[in-house]
């Protein structure tokens, strides 16, 4: 049996690329300990969103946005951390949140 992983894939980058069919870009803005994936349209607090983390409300929001048409259908995430502590956040996003890992997986290298 061949087992399909819908989720959507998350890489790395230095930098947001222009965007893409099919890439979105989740931007960590330091400065003031945010993530952007410059769209609107979710309101941060309500009830989905509650007791989440910063990048984890971030992720679930550009989902939501996805599956509602707000921004393209996008089939890839690249995520651009100011820090390595950015990365961690997401890493532990991935892991830890269940909305997130419901979407999303940590695309593998190669």
């Amino acid at each position: 049996m061949v087992r399909i992983d819908a989720r959507i894939p998350v890489f790395f980058s230095s930098t947001a690329e222009p965007a893409t069919a099919d890439v979105m870009w989740l931007v960590e803005d330091a400065e003031n300990a945010a993530w952007d994936s410059r769209e609107t349209g979710h309101v941060p607090g309500c009830t989905c969103c509650v007791a989440r983390s910063p990048v984890a409300e971030a992720m679930g929001r550009l989902f939501r946005a996805r599956a509602v048409g707000e921004v393209p259908f996008f089939t890839r995430l690249g995520v651009v951390p100011a820090s390595e502590g950015g990365a961690v956040a997401v890493r532990q996003a991935l892991e830890t949140d269940g909305l997130v890992s419901a979407c999303y997986r940590l695309e593998r290298a190669g």
